[in-house]
This record gives structure tokens, C-alpha cells and sequence, in this order.
């Protein structure tokens, strides 16, 4: 491997922080659609990441707990930028989720319901769709080298959907299978050859190391200075406000389900409902499926539930504050001690990891992981589908597909009309991304106008 340049010489920070401003106004559809933005965007596209480096990087924050997608944002902008970059892009990706989700917060206290909204995310998630579909397609044709890559993705997909198999449990069996197989055959873990119809080389090319190398004193540096941004807003809630504030059990309920939520957001989610509804109250039952379908529907990842979560039951138990400051500030909060953890896994680990990628061990594991990371994608595009396209009598995991089988009569015959557009545009007119859901969004838009005035 060679070492590569500074990241500023290869891209200015203005130029990749305008690009994730708009990969961050195109993320929607859970993890699935964002890592089909990301893909077509920095892969695909502008060429700014080989599409080996990619699926390296996605690999590895697959190990994390947390949000994969924000994790993966986050990895690519230090590659290209470095800590100013991994900052910029990790936030960008997260914040217009937490402008959309906080406007649509205060909508539901205030009114009780989002069916003025309804129109509006009619035609996004439909649309969703094609790019998560896209994004399948192209991430399986150019990470699934081998027939035994295929085989370990298409065993992953079964095991997430149809056996209720733990995330962790197929992530750690796929990584075994690809050591074991690359100690078999030489050529298992080699990246298909890039030829010139695949388009320019890339800024960041896939045998090219990061010029930041891991040191004891930068690890330190970052665990210490992490933990104090991650902490510090919950001990100064508690000593302002008193350990009984519903800001202290919000920060740590929630900052402690940051750093054991492997498997993503839909893994952890039964656990915060149970915890929100049945243990400290915040909730009343039902109402998480209605802030999960405002996370669906806005841009981010979709733990930014727990920002909903956390305003609705300080609104309703404000303690010694007024109830709309109580609100936004525990949102706040919330969304804070979410997120930290995850620019420290990655500022921590990916120096380090950099450095493994010439490790032929590790480089099978990851390609054992990265073909389940397609089984996990194909999972998620199912059941995003089946929940977008039908009426299901009830919200359940996707790991596991045992949602009551559709009938005929409850097909959404709207959501596949705009799916059909959204195919259209994306697959046959070859549309960008961002323009097609704006599209599609006025499209939902007028039909809801026209619902409502009928």
C-alpha cells in the first residue's frame, strides 16, 4: 500500500461539506437508503472513494454499536478531510433529521397527530425504493467477488429475515466464514479488477493509506476528550436541575443505550419502547410506532426516534421547567449523548483499522462481513418495502419476518404508484437523487391537498 496525501490536497473542505449537505437532505429510508445515497454519491458519481475503500469502511462500522450509516459518513470525511472533515460530515448527516424531527415534535404536541404532514411524506418513502434497490444491485455486483461472498450474503439475508438470527451473531459467523475461506482460496478476498469503463480512478484510492497514523497520545487525547463531550451535558442537567430531572434519566437512559445498540437503530428500538411506555412513562402505548413513522419519513438515521421520545415525555414532566423549554432541551440532550459515541469509535478506530487493511486475515473477515453487510441491506429493502407498500396491523423487527402475511386488500395503491415514479426516475430517466424525491415529495404533496379537500 502506499501512503496517501494529506486529505486537503485531495479535496477542500468546502467542497465535501457542500456535498454532504446534500447526501444529508437525500437520507431517507432508514440505513439502507442512506448507504444507496452515500454509494451512488461518493462511489459512484463524484469518485471521491473506491468502491473497495467503501465497502471497507462500511464493514467496519458494522462491528459498531450505533447508527452504521452516520458512522460510515463519519469515516469517509475523515478520509477526505480528516478531523475537521469526519466533524462536518457526521453532523451534516444528522442535522437536518433533527430540524425535521423536532418541527414535527411540536406539531404532535401541539395538535395531536401529523395528518396535515401526511401528504407531503406520502411520495418519499415510496420512492425510497428505487434507490434502495439500486443501491442492492450495485453494492452485491462490485462487493460480491467470489461464489462463496454470494452464498454468505444470501445466508445472511435468510437468517436476519426468516429465523429471528441475532445481528451480531451472523456479522461474527460471516466474518469466521471469510477468514476460513481466505485460508482455502488465495483469490477470496481480492477486489474485482476496475477497468476503465468503471470511470475514473478515485480521489481516495482503495490501496492508498491515511497520512494519519495512530499514536497512544492521539487515542488518548480523543477517549478523554470524548467521554468529557459525551458526559458533561448530563452531570451539569443533574447539578443544575437535581438528580430526579427527567433531562438526567433521558441523558442516561439514552447514552447508555448508545453504546450497546449493535444491529442498528431496529434493534435496539423494542428495547426503548418497552423502556419509554412501560418503565418510566414518557410514552402512552402506541405512540412509539407514531414518532418511529415521523423518523421513517424524515431525513437521518432513525434512532433520531429517540429525539421524539425524549420531547414528548419532558413536555409532559417538564419538573421546574417550563414545559416547551423542558422539551427541546431533552431533545437536545438526547440527540447529543446518541451520537457522541459514534465520532469516538471512529476517530478512535479508524487510524488503527487504516492500518489493517494489508492484514490478509482481516481483509477476508471483512469480506466475509461486507457480504452479510448486502444480506443486511436486502433485509432492510424488504421490509421497508412490505411496510411501505402494505397496511401491516402491527410494527415489528425486521430481523425477523413474521409480520402478518399481506392480503391483496391491504395494498397501499398509492405508495406503489409512487414507487412506480420513483422507479421511473431514478432507474430509467436516470434522475439524481435529490430531484427525484423533491419530485415525488410535490407529487404526495397534491395528492394529500386533494384528499383533504375531497
Amino acid at each position: 500500500m502506499t501512503t496517501a496525501r494529506r486529505p486537503d490536497d485531495v479535496i477542500s473542505l468546502r467542497t465535501a461539506a457542500g456535498a454532504w449537505f446534500l447526501i444529508s437532505l437525500q437520507t431517507f429510508g432508514g440505513p439502507a437508503g442512506q448507504i444507496a445515497v452515500m454509494q451512488r454519491t461518493l462511489v459512484d458519481e463524484r469518485r471521491w472513494v473506491g468502491q473497495q475503500r467503501f465497502l471497507f469502511a462500511l464493514s467496519y462500522c458494522t462491528l459498531l454499536p450505533g447508527p452504521e450509516a452516520q458512522q460510515l459518513a463519519t469515516y469517509v470525511g475523515w478520509l477526505l478531510n480528516g478531523l475537521r472533515g469526519a466533524l462536518v460530515a457526521g453532523i451534516l448527516f444528522v442535522l437536518p433529521g433533527v430540524v425535521a424531527i423536532m418541527a414535527l415534535s411540536v406539531v404532535y404536541v401541539s395538535y395531536g397527530d401529523t395528518t396535515v404532514l401526511d401528504g407531503l411524506f406520502l411520495g418519499l418513502g415510496p420512492a425510497v425504493l428505487a434507490i434502495v434497490v439500486q443501491a442492492v444491485v450495485r453494492v452485491a455486483g462490485k462487493g460480491l467477488t467470489h461464489p462463496a461472498l454470494v452464498a454468505v450474503a444470501a445466508a445472511s439475508f435468510v437468517a436476519l429475515t426468516f429465523l429471528a438470527v441475532p445481528f451480531p451473531v451472523v456479522v461474527a459467523a460471516a466474518a469466521a466464514t471469510g477468514w476460513v475461506l481466505g485460508r482455502r482460496y488465495p483469490s477470496f478476498a481480492r477486489p474485482a479488477p476496475v477497468g476503465a469503463a468503471d470511470g475514473p480512478a478515485p480521489l481516495v484510492p482503495d490501496d492508498a493509506l491515511h497520512s494519519e497514523r495512530p499514536t497512544v497520545r492521539r487515542s488518548v487525547l480523543v477517549l478523554v476528550v470524548g467521554l468529557l463531550l459525551w458526559t458533561t451535558p448530563v452531570l451539569l442537567a443533574g447539578a443544575v436541575l437535581g438528580r430526579q430531572s427527567i433531562l438526567v434519566d433521558q441523558g442516561l437512559f439514552f447514552g447508555g443505550t448508545a453504546v450497546v445498540s449493535f444491529g442498528g437503530a431496529y434493534a435496539v428500538l423494542a428495547f426503548v419502547a418497552q423502556r419509554a411506555v412501560e418503565v418510566y412513562g414518557w410514552l402512552a402505548p402506541g405512540e412509539m410506532v407514531r414518532g418511529l413513522a415521523l423518523a421513517e419519513t424524515t431525513p437521518g438515521p432513525l434512532i433520531m426516534v429517540v429525539q421524539f421520545v425524549a420531547f414528548v415525555g419532558a413536555y409532559r414532566d417538564p419538573g421546574a421547567l417550563a414545559p416547551w423549554v423542558a422539551a427541546v432541551l431533552a431533545a437536545l440532550l438526547t440527540t447529543w449523548v446518541t451520537f457522541v459515541p459514534s465520532f469516538v469509535f471512529i476517530l478512535l478506530g479508524a487510524p488503527y483499522v487504516e492500518r489493517l487493511r494489508g492484514n490478509r486475515a482481516l481483509a477476508c473477515a471483512l469480506a466475509g462481513i461486507t457480504a452479510a453487510v448486502v444480506g443486511v441491506i436486502a433485509s432492510l429493502a424488504l421490509y421497508f418495502s412490505l411496510h411501505t407498500l402494505f397496511d401491516q396491523t402491527r410494527h415489528l423487527s425486521p430481523w425477523l419476518l413474521s409480520f402478518d402475511v399481506p392480503r391483496l386488500a391491504t395494498v397501499r395503491w398509492d405508495a406503489v404508484a409512487m414507487a412506480g415514479l420513483g422507479f421511473a426516475l431514478v432507474l430509467g430517466a436516470r434522475w439524481s437523487v435529490l430531484r427525484t424525491l423533491g419530485v415525488c415529495a410535490a407529487v404526495g404533496l397534491a395528492v394529500g391537498v386533494a384528499r383533504s379537500l375531497a
